[in-house]
């Protein structure tokens, strides 16, 4: 499982295809999915060059699940998130998906830089992804761009209901931006407490890629169910 904020396609467009082969995940929680046309329709042949295939998402709000060829799409959907006057429009992209017989209710976010507005959505992201994790019998899994630390209210709230995937099973120092000199821990992928955290940590692709396809670091996460 990963998360990755894609910089809405803005950079070396031949370094995030390497991170994304070298990533080899089943599911990427994506945010800033391009918008404009012709970025679209590079997004487009990219994920299917690797295929992946959207297994739900809200493009229009930047944010996407993906789904690699092991697994099986058994529902999606999108949520607009409680609109800010002022403030961005913030979504949700849900995706059920089946994995060797592990069935995951995935949710895509990225929240904003107002802390009242982050706080709001994560506590919406998390009632949301587990309202259809409940409805498919599935395990919840949160990932997505934070744009806070580990000690603020939203990233504290998440982590209360869902496990922080590096803090419980941490490889390296899970700093993720910016990419280039990566300084702060703002990118996570959180489970649901029926999940196993064998390891989280960044996709190990060459430097220059990892700092030449986004101003983002990828997170990483390989997850268990419990028997």
């Amino acid at each position: 499982m990963v998360t990755y904020n894609l910089h809405g396609l803005r950079d070396d467009g031949a370094a995030l295809e390497r991170v994304i082969a070298a990533a080899r995940a089943d599911v990427i929680c994506v945010q800033e999915v391009p918008r404009l046309p012709h970025r679209r329709l590079r997004w487009r042949r990219l994920i299917a060059r690797h295929g992946l295939r959207t297994a739900g998402g809200h493009t229009r709000r930047g944010v996407a699940v993906l789904a690699g060829p092991r697994a099986r799409v058994l529902h999606a959907e999108s949520h607009v998130l409680k609109v800010f006057a002022g403030l961005e429009a913030r979504a949700l992209a849900v995706a059920v998906v089946e994995v060797e017989g592990a069935r995951l209710a995935v949710g895509s976010f990225h929240l904003d830089l107002h802390e009242a507005a982050r706080t709001c959505h994560a506590a919406e992201a998390l009632e949301l992804t587990e309202a259809v994790a409940a409805r498919h019998d599935a395990e919840a899994v949160l990932g997505g761009d934070l744009n806070e630390h580990p000690c603020r209210p939203a990233w504290r709230l998440l982590a209360a209901r869902l496990a922080d995937c590096h803090a419980a099973a941490p490889r390296g120092d899970g700093l993720t931006f910016p990419a280039a000199k990566p300084r702060h821990r703002i990118d996570a992928l959180f489970a649901a407490r029926g999940l196993r955290v064998e390891s989280c940590g960044g996709v190990e692709a060459a430097s220059p890629d990892l700092t030449g396809a986004s101003d983002h670091l990828p997170v990483l996460a390989e997850l268990r169910v419990f028997p």
